[in-house]
């Protein structure tokens, strides 16, 4: 009886030094101790790095939205009016979701680049021309003029690619 309980309790131990290797602990289900770090904010690093992502997805979302109402034969003005206003809402304080140790070295899975912290006047001078860009494709959105929404959106999309060329992990 006693082997069968070693070989039950030496599994569980190695796989705890383990887990402690890498940097991760049982206790926190396998998320790195920095990403279980609080934040000024408040929030940990990876509650930050999740928060982040959501946002970007919703801007994501809303892109797509309106590149395939652009697309479409007619274009349900409506959707892309709601989609282009969603954008400068959801950029807003976007400098502020990449707090130091919230990059790759915290463990926790993000497409950020270090380099968002190694030259961060530049990522912030593009997050302001992304931020500056989505407030115009609202307006122009809003005036209901599809060619002109075309015009913008494309400016707009341009300043998220400079972003992305530079600080973003490839996908």
């Amino acid at each position: 009886m006693r082997l069968c309980k070693l070989q039950i309790i030496l599994p569980v131990v190695a796989g705890l030094t383990l887990l402690s290797a890498c940097g991760q602990n049982a206790e926190t289900g396998g998320v790195s101790e920095a990403a279980s770090v609080e934040l000024a904010n408040g929030m940990t690093v990876k509650e930050q790095i999740e928060a982040r992502q959501s946002h970007l997805k919703k801007i994501g979302k809303a892109f797509k939205t309106i590149s395939d109402q652009l697309k479409a034969g007619s274009p349900d003005l409506a959707q892309i009016q709601a989609a282009a206003a969603s954008v400068p809402k959801e950029a807003t304080g976007m400098t502020d979701w990449f707090p130091e140790g919230t990059g790759p070295e915290s463990g926790v899975k993000t497409e950020a680049l270090p380099i968002i912290w190694e030259e961060k006047a530049d990522f912030e001078d593009k997050v302001a021309a992304m931020q500056e860009a989505a407030a115009k494709l609202d307006t122009v959105a809003q005036g209901g003029d599809v060619a002109a929404i075309g015009a913008a959106f494309k400016t707009t999309g341009g300043t998220c690619k400079a972003c992305h060329d530079k600080f973003r992990e490839d996908d």
